[in-house]
């Protein structure tokens, strides 16, 4: 999910996003895995009491990220998130490069030029080859309102699929 940026390591997270903080790669990538696994305990209590957890970004978007940057392999940036939730549904709202930086504040953080975002993009394509997890592509260039009735759809199929499934970790 996006960083919470609330807690001591989200703030740190959200100062070098906004790029008022340098952090070595190493260092943030490792940030961004630790601030999800400070939401672990909330996660797994509300899955618990069968409450479906949405989240808008997850350690995909970590790896992703942090691949793109050349000089980590996919399977380093993994090893950090191995054990979390695994999700039941990932989905990839697809919008080309071009229409993704016409939308608002786009440029602001760390990270959003289009030749990065481009390579962000292959690295996702590759996550999305491990068949052990539910990737479904969305395309986001539809109305706001088709849209939402697309994830809604696929969500309420999911969420009927998987009702009594136990929790998965991830990359396990």
């Amino acid at each position: 999910f996006p960083a919470d940026r609330t807690t001591e390591i989200g703030q740190l997270i959200s100062s070098y996003l906004g790029r008022e903080k340098n952090l070595e790669d190493h260092t943030i990538h490792l940030l961004f895995s630790a601030n999800r696994w400070e939401h672990v305990p909330m996660m797994k209590e509300k899955l618990h009491q069968g409450i479906t957890v949405v989240l808008d970004r997850y350690a995909f978007s970590g790896v992703a990220f942090t691949s793109a940057k050349g000089n980590f392999g996919l399977d380093w940036c993994k090893q950090p998130d191995v054990g979390l939730p695994k999700p039941d549904l990932i989905l990839f709202l697809q919008l080309n490069p071009e229409a993704a930086a016409e939308r608002g504040n786009f440029g602001h953080e760390r990270y959003e030029t289009s030749s990065f975002q481009e390579k962000v993009l292959q690295s996702f394509y590759c996550l999305m080859e491990d068949k052990t997890l539910n990737w479904k592509t969305v395309d986001a260039s539809k109305s706001i309102e088709d849209l939402h009735r697309e994830i809604k759809s696929i969500a309420k199929e999911t969420m009927q699929e998987v009702q009594n499934k136990p929790l998965g970790e991830l990359w396990k």
